[in-house]
């Protein structure tokens, strides 16, 4: 296995998705639709993360599915029959719009056959991913930033070469909805401010027991040594392997950083954050935020 000391030289090329989680909390809506596809405006969730992901360099893409996301696939698949379609009516702006999707990524999937949890759905890309530095996104988190999220990440990273996860600062009444870390910032300039070196993980802790109000939220970049932490890790709660557990053992064997990153997280994993993220993004539009607002206003609520 590659050395951290060694390791200086590689990039972060690779990304992971895990996609194969069965999204109970949107049930009945993704009874037969994988929750990644449920649409924001007129994308689906997991185009956003991807899209972030391309705008951070990153075009190799892992996506982890089960059973009942093939819907993922046809996405990022070419439609040939709806683009001849399209062709026929005129619609070339459509036509564009589909295609640029299926152009948007070069795409591998991994088939987690049980939702055994966060840590084995990244434990089953360890093949595509090979002894290399990778990123992960989860698709619950939507984030809006002027320099994408993970290439905010990648910048420390090429600095510590280490693994780093991205924290936001979140009110103590949900702090118990997170993993919290525990650690001290590097630096005293601005950016040193926002990166922390960790001492420890407390993976949602009760109010009055948070280590701090930083939380770990949907971004990571991870050394491959992860897969070996995480195939030692024993499975929790209803024989889930966390990644929490599998950061924990890592983090005994070589440093990680936490990155407050730079932007609004939309938190798109429940219903009160989907719909939040829905409004806030369409009045972003520019053909939908105007008329929108102005609805908006109409509902004198």
């Amino acid at each position: 296995m590659t050395k951290p000391e060694n390791r200086n030289h590689l990039k972060i090329r690779k990304a992971v998705f895990p996609a194969a989680g069965l999204g109970t909390r949107f049930l009945p809506a993704t009874k037969a639709q994988p929750k990644e596809m449920l649409p924001l405006v007129d994308k689906p969730i997991i185009q956003y993360v991807i899209e972030e992901a391309v705008l951070s360099g990153l075009q190799n893409i892992i996506i982890v599915t089960g059973r009942g996301k093939n819907a993922i696939e046809d996405h990022f698949d070419v439609s040939y029959e709806l683009e001849k379609i399209l062709e026929a009516r005129g619609k070339t702006d459509l036509v564009e719009q589909v295609r640029s999707v299926s152009e948007l990524i070069h795409v591998s999937y991994v088939r987690q056959k049980e939702a055994l949890g966060l840590g084995h759905a990244i434990l089953m890309t360890r093949e595509l991913v090979g002894n290399e530095p990778f990123a992960v996104f989860l698709g619950d988190d939507i984030i809006e930033s002027d320099i994408a999220c993970m290439k905010q990440m990648m910048a420390v990273y090429d600095r510590y070469h280490c693994a780093v996860v991205a924290l936001e600062e979140v009110s103590k009444d949900d702090i118990s909805r997170y993993g919290v870390i525990e650690g001290n910032a590097v630096g005293s300039d601005a950016l040193g401010k926002r990166i922390f070196k960790i001492e420890n993980m407390v993976e949602k802790p009760p109010r009055e027991q948070a280590p701090s109000n930083l939380a770990i939220i949907g971004r990571y970049i991870l050394t491959p040594e992860i897969f070996d932490c995480l195939e030692q890790t024993r499975a929790g709660a209803g024989g889930e392997i966390q990644l929490t557990d599998g950061l924990k053992g890592l983090l005994n064997i070589q440093p990680i950083y936490g990155y407050q990153f730079e932007g609004k997280r939309h938190d798109a994993g429940d219903k009160l954050g989907f719909l939040k993220a829905t409004v806030e993004l369409a009045l972003k539009r520019a053909d939908l935020g105007q008329p929108f607002r102005e609805y908006l206003k109409s509902l004198h609520l």
